[in-house]
């Protein structure tokens, strides 16, 4: 009997099963591949997030980044590529390098650089899944990681200024975007009736800029003029996730819509009263704690961890 497998994954929202693309691509490929994983994904009641997600723990085992993980489940015999030639293997870590260095700089700007995106709906969204107070700071750390990995993979000569790089990204993502459209043409997945490995990472980093719901949508306008792609996305959600297309009415959008604004302007609200209460705490005068004679406190507490790397 198979030891049973747990998959730690960021939540889902706007039609996904996740809106983190390493998520999304784990989660792709146990279902391709019919592996029986249980997902627990992040929410507030969770003490912090540690390490890179998503996480696979089976028995005494815990693996992250996903390609650690599709190496176990093959491993398992839970393999979604057998079928594939040793040319089609070749192929698939081509394009998965090709994604990794063109598209996934667009992603992780759209996502986590772009002001009026971060502000409106990454920040209070994964906030909002995150125990306090950890949630006024890991997103904020999250960003900051984002943007030193776009800076050490895009930012050196001959671009220097952010603005040139925010430029180049997002042709090399255009591009990136056309390529895996034109490799698609016609057909159902990317090599032939049956997902495999590509086509998992293609829907882990195609998805998310697919449905979330952002004020600036500029990779999302090209994608949705790529018809194929967009139906490989909903193919995708329909057939393994059993997720409409939409994922909501279009009365149920607007009403999204709305809650998602009034749920920002909430968790923005509460970040600048707690900011506030903690300037005027620092400045108001402070008093001795007083001994209570009748009541022992013990000193007690989980010991406190440096806070791993986490990968937006």
């Amino acid at each position: 009997m198979a030891a049973p497998m747990e998959l730690r994954c960021w939540a889902g929202d706007w039609g996904l099963p996740s809106v983190h693309p390493e998520s999304l691509t784990v989660m792709a490929y146990a279902k391709f591949s019919g592996a029986p994983l249980t997902v627990n994904t992040i929410s507030s009641s969770w003490k912090a997030p540690k390490g890179d997600i998503p996480v696979l723990i089976s028995e005494d085992k815990v693996i992250s980044q996903p390609a650690k993980i599709l190496n176990f489940l093959r491993k398992q015999k839970y393999n979604a590529d057998y079928e594939l030639s040793a040319k089609q293997g070749a192929d698939t870590l081509a394009y998965i390098a090709l994604l990794e260095e063109k598209l996934l700089p667009a992603l992780l700007h759209t996502f986590w650089i772009e002001a009026e995106n971060y502000c409106n709906v990454t920040k209070p969204w994964f906030a909002s899944r995150i125990a306090f107070p950890l949630s006024l700071y890991l997103p904020g750390k999250m960003s900051r990681e984002a943007l030193n990995r776009i800076v050490l993979t895009k930012g050196g000569p001959p671009l220097y200024s952010l603005t040139e790089v925010e430029a180049q990204i997002y042709r090399d993502a255009k591009e990136c975007l056309n390529l895996l459209s034109k490799r698609l043409g016609t057909s159902q997945f990317f090599f032939g009736d049956t997902p495999t490995t590509l086509d998992a990472f293609v829907f882990g980093f195609l998805a998310p800029i697919y449905k979330v719901c952002f004020p600036r949508v500029q990779l999302q306008e090209h994608l949705k003029q790529l018809p194929n792609l967009c139906r490989f996305c909903d193919d995708i959600l329909t057939c393994y996730f059993r997720l409409s297309v939409s994922g909501h009415s279009p009365a149920g959008q607007d009403t999204a819509d709305a809650n998602l604004q009034k749920l920002t302007q909430l968790v923005n609200k509460e970040s600048n009263l707690i900011e506030k209460m903690d300037d005027n705490l620092r400045k108001s005068p402070q008093h001795p704690p007083r001994k209570l004679t009748t009541l022992k406190l013990a000193a007690g507490g989980e010991e406190s961890s440096p806070f791993n790397r986490l990968s937006p």
